[in-house]
């Protein structure tokens, strides 16, 4: 699978519009999230990012500035898919597949959920180690760190289950 010309934007229309057929607002905080799982899970399934925008650790978890700007109008609300439509995204068929395996792990959860199990785990952590919960940063996730910790989470996950 080569690369494709995927970016943070992408990634979330895909999401966005998932959502929107099976009528599940996604807030931008929950959008920041799914993006932020689709790039870990998809380093550690396939050894390569699937986009190249640095993920910083904000005080509300993972985040792409980016496509936070992009959607920064919204607020807290849900966002609307209004003339984002029309736009052809990049993925194949197995990229498709993977993203939909996201969406059926985490596209149920709730945004404050989605905070919570970011905040909960080593990458964020990491990235945010000696700031206060509520101070600003934007210290960028070691992907390094990201892809060992979900590859040592997978294996354990494979090992109680079997």
């Amino acid at each position: 699978m080569g690369y494709t010309k995927t970016n943070p934007l992408s990634v979330a229309l895909y999401f966005l519009r998932v959502a929107d057929k099976e009528k599940k607002p996604i807030t931008n905080l929950k959008l920041q999230k799914l993006v932020y799982y689709a790039q870990v899970w998809h380093i550690v399934f396939h050894n390569r990012k699937l986009f190249y925008e640095p993920i910083e650790a904000w005080m509300h978890g993972p985040a792409i500035p980016t496509l936070y700007r992009r959607f920064k109008a919204f607020e807290s609300n849900p966002i609307q898919l209004t003339g984002l439509e029309d736009i052809k995204l990049p993925f194949n068929e197995k990229e498709e597949k993977f993203l939909k395996n996201v969406w059926n792990v985490y596209g149920k959860y709730d945004a404050g959920y989605l905070e919570a199990l970011t905040h909960s785990e080593l990458p964020w952590q990491e990235a945010r180690q000696g700031l206060s919960l509520g101070e600003h940063s934007s210290n960028k996730i070691n992907l390094a760190i990201a892809k060992h910790y979900y590859a040592r989470r997978l294996t354990a996950s494979k090992r109680k289950n079997s």
